[in-house]
């Protein structure tokens, strides 16, 4: 009942809590474990009862499904995969406690069930009290609610400082998804200088980078072949590109991390000393507060692209700070030829050393920048358009990575003065044109356009960069599932009985029952060690290579279960092979393939649409969890514990394919860049398609 009550509510939860946000559906979580919890410990009859667990299994679904989500939309990138393991470890607790207190009441004469299940009401308190006073709404749903003072709010109190206005800007990009968006490499230097042994190139072969420091500017000049992203989005990677049926996702995903140094922080590594290009500046008059609410109000346009105004006249205000009395400004072009006029009046308030949002670092090594394009209109005409650029910095012989703009431009070197950098370009969500026609201030430029604040829909799961991550999404949840984990989970008790475990603590005058309830007990507290290892790695070696890694130790443990139940041998012996192979299926399970799905499943999609897509990833889990736990007793009297386990096996096996061909590397990369490289992904796969 508990598996059907999170089924159920699992097809809804995505879309409601896109609607009315993450953490009032957690706070109803925590109220139908509650409520569970207590109409189970007075349940009257088996009716009563059965409706109760359905209560729990409402409160199951929500928390399975929305804390991944939650925590990847909060967490910095470089620590998210830690935190989203977070979860496997207090669940295991959790596991380990109740085996200890089912143990325990297996030694009474006249156990209380009653007081076995009604004890849930007890930490569903605490979940509620943290859920209620303490935890903040997810930042990036605020922004996408156009609620932008509250998200900078969660933020400042989430970073532990007050200069969160990058970010801010980064999560305003996140909005957007199925544009067009490219992959570029350029060469960048300070101000109008390349390094001396480069070609100098003519100014239209030029392009405008900006950051925050007035009067400091670079240069970055297109290049072709530089960058080993914009190679192997070309041509592969030339380590997999013997493997035919490799997605270009992973080769594109795993260039990153093959040829990029690891970073263990979120400083800037292009930019060090870069702050935020929306960072604060002193305000001229008053303060205001960009949300909603505050679209209503009087000022100064901001400038068009036509026409010879100076720039002292075009006011535009992007981010500002609800308290501080400080602001940036921010312009189009004007026709004179300048690109963008950019004023700061006070020094840039840093964060903390290695945070982001005292520089363009947005984890992971990658930086956000700006640049004003051309592009013709429906019309002919030509259009001014400002695109987002992520950059990663390539780690190229001859770059100084970090040094150039860092340096004023009368200090730079005078040999390798330059930097090689990837780039993912696609328009801005900060200056468009359909908000710029609606609200004619500025806080158009940081409020959702009109086309992503209507809210996801179903056909949005269609787009070609959406529809690959579902199939990486939902793929690795059936696999986790039919891997057999929670019918071996649900049933360890039963598994060790049938093999024998009674033996082992008969002398000790504990039944077969109690003892199969211990050694269960004992198996939980050997997967805590095993999680709080796999934390240490979830961010350093990554989500895929745990995965390589695990699922053959997972495949040899369940082959040496299907030689014990085959092999004829002492009961004593075949007792120790199964307990030892059970402690090793669980200890390498929950290093991995206990946690990574829903890791990724939280990280792989766009903002607009991740309750949307968590839903239909979470009804897969669910409804295959269904199918694992019905069928497990039917296949044990069937075809038996090796039967049961041979098919385990097979399914690992078919994981581990899918794993290698499939499942791309996410680790210290934020969100927005992820969904942008599940997007170029799917571009590259349909023009290879095309030319085949």
């Amino acid at each position: 009942m508990s598996l059907i009550g999170a089924t159920a509510i699992t097809t809804f939860s995505g879309p409601v809590a896109d609607w009315l946000g993450r953490r009032p559906m957690l706070i109803i979580s925590s109220v139908l474990y509650f409520l569970g919890g207590l109409v189970m410990l007075w349940s009257p009859n088996v009716y009563v009862l059965l409706l109760a667990r359905l209560l729990d299994g409402f409160g199951i679904g929500l928390a399975v499904t929305l804390v991944p989500v939650y925590i990847s939309e909060t967490a910095p990138s470089e620590i998210r995969g830690r935190l989203n393991t977070l979860p496997q470890f207090t669940g295991s607790v959790g596991m380990f406690l109740s085996y200890c207190m089912v143990f325990w009441m297996s030694l009474m004469d006249s156990p209380k069930w009653r007081l076995m299940l009604g004890v849930l009401s007890i930490p569903s308190l605490i979940y509620f009290a943290l859920t209620v006073f303490y935890l903040p709404e997810s930042p990036r749903w605020l922004v996408s609610k156009g609620r932008m003072a509250e998200a900078k709010q969660v933020l400042q109190r989430l970073r532990g400082r007050e200069d969160v206005a990058g970010e801010m800007a980064l999560l305003v990009e996140g909005l957007g998804f199925g544009g067009d968006t490219s992959i570029e490499e350029y060469i960048i230097g300070p101000g109008d200088e390349l390094a001396d042994n480069q070609e100098q190139s003519t100014e239209k072969d030029q392009i405008k980078l900006y950051g925050p420091e007035q009067g400091l500017s670079w240069v970055a000049r297109p290049v072709t072949g530089q960058s080993t992203l914009g190679l192997v989005s070309r041509h592969g990677s030339m380590a997999n590109q013997s493997v035919p049926l490799m997605d270009p996702l992973v080769t594109l995903f795993g260039s990153v991390h093959e040829k990029f140094p690891e970073t263990g922080s979120m400083r800037s590594m292009l930019f060090p000393n870069m702050g935020s290009m929306f960072s604060v500046a002193e305000h001229q008059g008053k303060s205001e507060q960009w949300d909603e609410e505050s679209l209503q109000r009087d000022g100064e346009d901001y400038g068009s692209d036509g026409g010879g105004e100076s720039d002292d006249n075009l006011q535009s205000p992007l981010l500002s700070r609800q308290t501080t009395s400080t602001e940036k400004d921010i312009v189009p072009p004007a026709a004179n030829g300048s690109i963008l006029n950019m004023r700061r009046h006070s020094s840039l308030m840093q964060g903390a050393a290695g945070e982001a949002g005292s520089s363009m670092g947005i984890g992971g090594g990658w930086q956000l920048a700006w640049k004003w394009s051309e592009k013709r209109g429906k019309d002919g005409k030509k259009e001014r358009e400002l695109q987002r650029i992520y950059l990663h910095p390539e780690d190229a012989p001859g770059s100084r990575r970090g040094s150039v703009a860092s340096l004023p431009v009368a200090d730079a070197p005078e040999e390798g003065g330059f930097v090689q950098a990837s780039a993912l370009v696609s328009q801005s969500m900060l200056y468009s044109k359909d908000g710029k026609d609606k609200h004619p201030i500025g806080p158009a430029m940081v409020q959702p356009a009109e086309s992503v604040a209507v809210g996801p829909s179903w056909q949005d799961l269609f787009e070609p960069g959406i529809k690959r991550a579902l199939f990486v999404g939902v793929g690795i949840q059936i696999l986790q599932q039919f891997s057999g984990i929670n019918g071996v989970l649900y049933y360890t008790p039963q598994i060790l009985e049938q093999a024998g475990v009674g033996v082992l603590l008969s002398n000790m005058g504990i039944g077969s029952d109690s003892a199969s309830l211990l050694i269960s007990g004992l198996t939980t507290l050997l997967m805590l060690p095993s999680i709080g290892f796999a934390m240490r790695l979830m961010d350093v070696s990554g989500r895929r290579w745990l995965l390589l890694t695990t699922l053959p130790i997972l495949l040899l443990s369940l082959i040496i279960l299907v030689l014990g139940n085959i092999i004829p041998m002492d009961s004593l012996v075949h007792a120790i092979i199964s307990t030892v192979s059970v402690v090793v299926y669980f200890c390498c399970f929950v290093m991995a393939f206990g946690p990574i799905p829903n890791i990724l499943c939280s990280e792989i999609f766009p903002t607009r649409v991740r309750g949307l897509c968590i839903a239909v990833c979470a009804l897969t889990f669910w409804i295959c969890d269904i199918i694992v736990t019905y069928s497990l007793p039917v296949m044990l009297s069937s075809v038996g514990l090796a039967g049961v386990f041979g098919i385990y096996g097979i399914v690992c096996i078919l994981s581990w394919i899918f794993v290698f061909l499939k499942v791309p590397e996410t680790k210290g990369m934020p969100l927005e860049v992820i969904s942008e490289f599940f997007a170029v992904g799917a571009k590259q796969a349909a023009t290879d398609a095309k030319n085949n």
